[in-house]
């Protein structure tokens, strides 16, 4: 038991989607591989290009390619968006 605990402790995972569009840089650290010179560069795009339309559009963002875009797809959102079915 408390080997699965500290496991846990050892990597905290956002609850719930990250939103790129509205997340302080604190809330956009706590995705895999995005520190906080990233994470500014996250809010500096936003705030010139006024926000993202689709997740994608994150890897526009300097430090972002494919590889961190694969690791972090799932835990983020733009807000209001539809699942494809």
């Amino acid at each position: 038991m408390l080997s699965l605990a500290s496991a846990y402790a050892q990597s905290p995972a956002p609850k719930a989607k990250v939103n790129i569009n509205t997340a302080p840089a604190s809330e956009l650290e706590t995705l895999p591989r995005i520190g906080p010179k990233v994470a500014q560069r996250i809010i500096d795009f936003r705030t010139k290009n006024g926000g993202f339309k689709k997740i994608e559009e994150i890897m526009k963002v300097q430090g972002i390619g494919e590889k961190v875009y694969e690791n972090i797809k799932d835990l983020i959102t733009v807000g209001g968006e539809t699942a494809p079915k």
